[in-house]
């Protein structure tokens, strides 16, 4: 499907990333869920990458949160820069490098559930009209959310698929 227009598309694309993610993790033997990915990746594993999707939404609640409330949020995060974004990614990847798979899942799924519900809040137009929120600089609302949400997901499943293929 191509990138969401509509808040519909949006949804629909989040929710089916997502459950497409969630799926092939599900059905995955317990020691491939626990395989070290090949040398070269940051995230050394499924947990790995899990953690990485809940720890983006986390920030995107905290850029909502700060944003809506008419400040401009740090973004990507406080002391970092979009330049600097490798360097907050091994910073996640520290972060969540001794928490068990299962935490990691759940609290992907409770983030993601409230991402969600601040999406069915908000009009088509608040979403995808540029510029309507200051703190959005030069996009829209519905940007933010599809690079934290259906893109974000389609790449931690194309990732998860190239390191298994390269394990076997």
């Amino acid at each position: 499907m191509p990138r969401p227009k509509t808040k519909k598309e949006l949804v629909e694309l989040g929710e089916a990333n997502y459950r497409s993610l969630l799926n092939f993790v599900r059905e995955l033997p317990r020691e491939e869920l626990e395989n070290e990915f090949p040398p070269g990746y940051l995230n050394r594993n499924i947990r790995d990458v899990l953690a990485h999707l809940h720890h983006w939404h986390l920030m995107m609640l905290e850029w909502y949160k700060v944003g809506m409330s008419g400040f401009k949020p740090d973004m990507p995060s406080k002391g970092y820069t979009w330049k600097t974004v490798p360097e907050l990614n091994r910073k996640i990847q520290d972060t969540y490098s001794n928490v068990d798979l299962k935490v990691v899942k759940d609290s992907l799924e409770e983030s993601f559930e409230n991402l969600q519900e601040i999406i069915a809040q908000h009009t088509e137009e608040e979403l995808f009209k540029k510029k309507h929120y200051p703190w959005t600089g030069s996009t829209s609302l519905g940007a933010y959310f599809i690079s934290a949400t259906s893109s974000h997901y389609d790449w931690a499943l194309k990732l998860i698929k190239k390191c298994k293929r390269q394990l076997a």
